[in-house]
């Protein structure tokens, strides 16, 4: 798909097609305790998020870091869902992991790797070509299929600094429904 689809699902409909939207949340704030803290997304999705959004839509700051910022918060926040029981992926998400790294257990070690090398912040990705890659500050990427913030704002407030700990409680909280909906939208760059 191309990227103006991707990009149509940050857009609000009912304002001119220059604005963006923060999408709402499909959960309660409180839900993905005590993976992420009801704090952290007030914090992360109600301020950090919306301003994003707001500076894109009022023209200020750097008007692509706000747009990229608002794009891979609109994919973030969406792929979650309450942690209830196991949280295997499943469906062709689950089909997509066993086909690129054998297993799930694979995928996470892999994955692990890859964020912790991130330095300072950025974003962790796996792509629609089964890699998984990473996002130097804010950017636009057309590949997306399941994304990991790697800024601050998103784990200090709950793990301080144990960022590996907070990346093992993301995988309790991912919707793979929503990841499996991805793997027919995303674009290969």
């Amino acid at each position: 798909m191309s990227y103006n689809f991707i990009k149509n699902v940050i857009l609000n409909e009912s304002t001119p097609s220059n604005k963006l939207e923060l999408l709402p949340l499909p959960y309660s704030k409180g839900d993905l305790e005590p993976a992420i803290s009801e704090d952290t997304i007030n914090y992360h999705y109600s301020k950090l998020a919306k301003a994003y959004v707001d500076r894109y839509n009022d023209r200020e700051g750097d008007l692509d870091f706000n747009e990229a910022g608002a794009f891979l918060h609109n994919i973030l926040f969406p792929q979650y869902h309450k942690a209830e029981g196991k949280n295997d992926p499943d469906g062709s998400a689950g089909e997509f992991i066993t086909k690129h790294f054998k297993t799930f257990a694979n995928f996470k070690e892999k994955f692990s790797k890859e964020a912790m090398g991130i330095q300072g912040s950025g974003w962790a990705y796996l792509a629609k070509n089964g890699e998984i890659k990473t996002i130097k500050n804010h950017q636009i990427k057309n590949d997306i299929i399941l994304l990991i913030d790697w800024w601050e704002h998103a784990w200090a407030l709950d793990y301080q600094s144990d960022k590996k700990k907070y990346l093992e409680n993301q995988w309790k909280i991912i919707n793979w429904n929503v990841i499996s909906s991805r793997i027919g939208l995303a674009r290969v760059d």
